[in-house]
């Protein structure tokens, strides 16, 4: 493999172990042993567990920055439509089964404690703040969208779609979060028995 490829490599295991655990209840040996090599070898490519997640952390904020900025490039946006705001909602959505992006950026987001971590995370929300103010939307929409947005994290992060049996008044919150991307969360095919599709995923106003 090639030095690119095998930093890829790295990076990949990393955001898997980033994601089960979280900067502060991840290794660098549990980083190798996802990736298959060696602890030395780790540090030798990243030098530190902080450089590794830095890098790891603002690859995930980027992927949604890019999300957004494509559905943007596919044409006009308008704010006042909601088939608009669908249209970015759904390239959110896309991202919840795809890989660790969302879950490694609730873990950045609650390190930021951390001064180079917290500084990373501000600038990726930064980044995406601003991707979603170029649709033209008022502050108070582009707001709502990423509360929306950290919501959908937070319930996710609680594997609320996987415990709707259990009932009580999450689970009306985890079907209203989620409306029509429910299933992408919790292996079903629709919204369960009893609930009701519940607003768009992408409504941020």
């Amino acid at each position: 493999m090639s030095a690119d490829a095998r930093r890829a490599l790295l990076l990949e295991a990393g955001a898997r172990a980033f994601a089960r655990a979280g900067f502060h209840g991840t290794t660098t040996d549990a980083i190798a042993k996802e990736a298959g090599v060696s602890q030395p070898y780790v540090v030798r490519m990243f030098g530190t567990k902080l450089e590794l997640f830095l890098e790891v952390f603002e690859a995930a904020g980027e992927r949604v920055r890019a999300a957004f900025a494509a559905v943007l490039d596919e044409g006009p946006f308008d704010p006042e439509l909601d088939a608009d705001w669908e249209r970015l909602g759904a390239a959110y959505a896309d991202l919840m089964g795809v890989d660790d992006t969302l879950q490694v950026l609730m873990h950045g987001f609650s390190a930021g404690s951390v001064e180079e971590i917290g500084a990373v995370g501000r600038r990726c929300m930064d980044r995406i703040y601003a991707t979603i103010l170029a649709t033209g939307c008022t502050d108070e929409q582009a707001r709502d969208f990423v509360a929306h947005g950290m919501l959908l994290n937070v319930m996710m992060s609680l594997r609320a779609g996987d415990h709707l049996e259990d009932g009580g008044a999450l689970r009306a919150l985890t079907v209203c979060t989620f409306g029509d991307a429910l299933a992408l969360v919790s292996g079903d095919a629709g919204v369960p028995d009893g609930g009701a599709a519940g607003p768009s995923l992408s409504r941020g106003r």
